[in-house]
């Protein structure tokens, strides 16, 4: 049984005579398919992979994002989860959960669950933990993205130590997308995980020791129920500086890092023959989010203006090095709600843009906050000034620390613009308008408040099949909403990427960007310990 999707590929270097545009090709394998690998060779077991991260784990956000870094490393393979996504599709996969019903209204599911599971304190998998989980996801401190969707659960049937049913207040399109992302917890150790002191999962490794803003190390757990990883050990080697990740990659002290410079990742795979790896189906949008509650943002017209005057191509072309795509829609090329001729409903038009501001009237300053971690932020940040002083809007720019930029998104505290990437795109369609902080119908970080836009994302939420015509319907409205409103200006689909030595073979990873080492080995188990 294959436990995660896993990487077997082999990178080629696309040159081209101007410029290295996609800086390499990758081909990845699930499950036992046959194809190139990263290492030839047999699997061999032992060693310890250091993987280079940016941040620090912070058990208070556990899983309020929910999407790669530290937190989500832990997340992904200290614990399980119910099913699994493949990187290429939202298709279901069994983990924890064996099979599945889902009545004929929609508005319940029935688990049954893998007998022989044990946490890694030896505390036996059951019907109850899947409640507790569900329950502790919803309580709090987090504030995960798919809170809404867990809070749609109205009752559980645990009668059964190997069976959960799962009752529903409405059909939920996107209830696989929460069972995908919640990892089954210790409900008995809730207090200790959420002060950081103890982390009981099921999954393939058990966590062995954490070093604030320095290390995080997770040993091999031998009972695992899909069989023992081949490796011993994975320690997380945490930086604030993607400089210092590609040093120390460079330097042989790390065999993974990710979140390097496109430039940094271009000179380890072209100049030093380290392997991109390009994480399909975990893609992420970068985007200039906008607080329609500022009066100086009030009016559409100045939203319509703005959208006109970003130059997504530049973006994408020098700060991302071509790996991505320009859009307006939020949705990647992967996406069943994907619509190719909407991505062409806003390019850059400066006299477009300063023809719309004429009637507006003057424009006051406007902040445009950015996350201060690394670099691709500032100059994104940088251009979209630059473009905005171009029709007569001065913006000042305003850097934040990671954890601040996080908690202005969540609270909808931005005053003006503000420079980020989502994700979740990738999952089922509804679940960007019911679950995303920058789209929620319900509360989102431009405090956009609309009942059409409210009434399509319900449309899609409860559709019975999330690829019916009646939900596509639904998607229509909501790109709708998009384009008219723009609360969001999408800039372009960003192709997350992490560098890896060449003898490193099977990473694994899923919609989120969490990197999974259940199945990773070395060729040379012995050089890193």
């Amino acid at each position: 049984m294959s436990r995660h999707p896993r990487l077997r590929s082999v990178c080629a270097l696309v040159l081209t005579v101007a410029t290295v545009v996609g800086l390499t090709a990758c081909r990845s394998a699930v499950d036992a398919q046959q194809a190139s690998s990263t290492a030839t060779g047999p699997v061999r077991n032992g060693g310890e992979l250091r993987v280079g991260v940016l941040g620090d784990i912070s058990p208070s956000k556990f899983l309020q994002i929910g999407t790669g870094g530290p937190n989500g490393h832990v997340v992904a393979n200290v614990f399980d989860t119910l099913v699994t996504y493949p990187p290429e599709s939202s298709k279901p996969r069994p983990s924890l959960a064996t099979s599945w019903t889902t009545a004929p209204d929609g508005r319940s599911l029935t688990l049954d669950l893998r007998e022989g599971v044990t946490c890694h304190n030896g505390k036996p998998f059951t019907s109850q933990d899947v409640k507790e989980s569900i329950l502790a996801y919803l309580g709090g401190p987090w504030t995960p993205q798919f809170k809404r969707t867990a809070a749609a659960i109205t009752g559980y049937d645990v009668s059964d130590p190997h069976r959960v049913t799962l009752r529903f207040a409405h059909p939920l399109s996107n209830i696989f997308d929460l069972l995908d992302s919640a990892p089954i917890i210790d409900g008995d150790t809730l207090d200790e995980l959420k002060a950081g002191r103890t982390f009981n999962g099921t999954g393939p490794f058990r966590f062995a020791s954490w070093t604030p803003n320095s290390t995080v190390r997770l040993v091999r757990n031998d009972h695992y129920w899909a069989g023992a990883p081949p490796l011993d050990a994975v320690t997380l080697v945490e930086s604030t500086d993607p400089k210092s990740l590609y040093t120390r990659l460079r330097t042989g002290q790390l065999d993974v890092a990710e979140e390097l410079t496109p430039q940094d990742q271009q000179l380890a795979t072209e100049r030093y023959g380290f392997t991109d790896v390009e994480l399909t189906g975990a893609e992420s949008q970068v985007y200039v989010g906008v607080n329609v509650a500022n009066p100086a943002l009030a009016d559409p017209r100045v939203r319509r203006a703005i959208a006109l005057a970003v130059d997504r191509d530049r973006i994408i072309g020098d700060v991302y090095r071509g790996s991505g795509y320009p859009v307006n829609l939020p949705w990647p090329k992967t996406s069943p709600a994907y619509d190719e001729s909407a991505n062409h409903t806003y390019r850059r038009d400066v006299e477009k843009a300063k023809a719309l501001l004429r009637d507006v009237g003057p424009i006051p300053p406007i902040d445009l906050d950015y996350t201060s971690t690394g670099t691709a932020f500032r100059v994104v940040a940088e251009i979209v000034q630059s473009n905005l002083r171009d029709i007569g809007i001065t913006v000042n720019l305003v850097p934040n620390e990671e954890t601040v930029q996080a908690k202005k998104l969540i609270g909808s505290q931005f005053p003006g613009l503000w420079v980020l990437q989502h994700a979740f795109a990738q999952f089922t369609p509804s679940t960007l308008a019911v679950s995303a902080y920058p789209f929620n119908a319900a509360k989102n970080s431009s405090n956009y408040v609309s009942g059409e836009y409210a009434s399509a994302a319900q449309a899609a939420w409860t559709a019975t099949d999330p690829t019916s015509p009646e939900a596509v319907a639904a998607y229509r409205r909501l790109d709708k909403a998009w384009l008219d409103d723009l609360f969001i200006v999408e800039i372009g689909v960003v192709l997350t990427r992490i560098t890896a030595a060449p003898d490193v073979r099977d990473i694994g990873w899923d919609h989120r960007v969490q990197l999974h080492f259940a199945d990773t080995s070395l060729t040379d188990p012995d050089r890193s310990t």
